[in-house]
């Protein structure tokens, strides 16, 4: 995914397309709303809608999972949290980071302590994520139990 606005020249090479082709998917893109353009100068850069993005991951997670199984993963993620904490005697992934500098570790218990870091925070990311979809789970639902609804009376 864009960290950042990209010009058509940088996602062509990325993509290993032609410009030509790189420029009308861009163009199409745009349109679907799925991406912004950025002018910069003399360049057009682009770069995704987040918003849209986040949204659209929410409604994934809301379509393709129930409500318990979400909640399932909120506590399999609290479990895993708390194993760090206990098995590193931090609070934080922050805290466990400053351990890093601790003259005493080998380069491989930094490896694995650099690992637990990153899974920490895809987990912190995760738990967000599925909070937000549990709070917005019923409304949903019932946007989607209407839409239903409406198309089949208009099939009727």
């Amino acid at each position: 995914m864009l960290s950042e606005p990209r010009s058509t020249n940088w996602i062509s090479d990325q993509a290993e397309t032609a410009w030509s082709t790189t420029n009308q998917e861009l163009d199409d893109l745009v349109d679907r709303g799925q991406l912004h353009r950025v002018d910069a100068g003399e360049s057009t850069l682009y770069q995704p809608d987040y918003t849209r993005l986040l949204f659209d991951e929410l409604r994934q997670l809301i379509e393709e999972h129930t409500r318990e199984q979400l909640q399932a993963e909120l506590t399999a993620i609290a479990e895993e949290i708390e194993d760090w904490q206990e098995a590193y005697g931090v609070e934080t992934w922050e805290e466990l980071e400053q351990s890093l500098a601790d003259g005493t570790l080998s380069s491989t218990e930094i490896r694995e302590r650099r690992d637990v870091i990153r899974d920490w925070q895809a987990n912190e990311e995760d738990r967000r994520l599925i909070g937000h979809a549990l709070e917005l789970y019923s409304d949903v639902k019932a946007a989607r139990e209407q839409m239903l609804d409406a198309a089949g009376r208009a099939t009727n």
